[in-house]
């Protein structure tokens, strides 16, 4: 198994463990994704993806409808990602993924963040590049015909990194770029797509005793409990 495999055994369902956090982070995946491609399902790739996610989580329909909507209203117009970088105690690595109405507010919280734990919030290119950025999906089982290693040369020419089973379903990993053309290539087959997304790896990663990991651990904590913050990765070995 590779780094992609390591990492989603060592970090798996961390992130996402408070459902109502969860439900929160995917209403603004939604604003997101209508603000970038509009509010057609059938030609957004990256909404059919965000309400996948959504339909994985067991967020409630109604929650979903709410959160297309408010993506029209005038108070999310000014909703926009942002991109920070720093580093943890102990030189470990981290991104931050953040969807804010607030770029001010979001700086001050994540950089006071970085402060109280011994971190440093970096300029814009100081740590991102150590991470590769992927493109993954969870499919289901029962719609794959063949074995994992004829998949992964039937969907070779998508350059995918890593094919694994898991208890949630087949996982697949590949470049970011190649996103849409594996969506396309699973709706086209009848292979249903379970959740997908986007993942950060490290290219490489430090490995830290106990008393360190609870140092950087403090960090990743106090960065998920702000609500402009959508993800974060770190080169923490899991």
């Amino acid at each position: 198994m590779g780094r992609a495999f390591e990492l989603r055994k060592g970090r798996k369902m961390k992130r996402w463990s408070a459902m109502a956090k969860t439900f929160t982070r995917i209403g603004k995946d939604i604003v997101m994704a209508i603000k970038d491609g509009g509010a057609n399902v059938e030609t957004n790739s990256r909404l059919r993806a965000v309400i996948q996610n959504a339909k994985a989580a067991n967020m409630p329909k109604e929650n979903v409808e709410r959160a297309i909507k408010k993506a029209s209203d005038k108070d999310t117009e000014n909703y926009k990602e942002a991109l920070f970088e720093g580093y943890a105690a102990h030189g470990i690595a981290i991104v931050v993924e953040t969807a804010t109405d607030n770029n001010n507010r979001t700086v001050a919280n994540v950089r006071s963040a970085f402060n109280k734990c011994d971190g440093n919030l970096g300029t814009s290119g100081s740590v991102v590049f150590m991470f590769d950025h992927v493109c993954t999906f969870t499919i289901k089982k029962e719609d794959i015909t063949v074995d994992l290693e004829e998949l992964e040369l039937e969907i070779i020419d998508y350059e995918v990194e890593e094919i694994f089973d898991d208890e949630e379903g087949v996982i697949i990993y590949a470049p970011f770029g190649q996103f849409g053309s594996l969506q396309s290539y699973f709706e086209e087959n009848n292979i249903e797509i379970l959740s997908s997304g986007f993942e950060r790896i490290p290219t490489t990663t430090t490995k830290l005793n106990e008393e360190q990991q609870a140092d950087v651990e403090k960090l990743l904590e106090k960065l998920d409990e702000d609500d402009d913050v959508q993800n974060v990765y770190h080169s923490m070995e899991s």
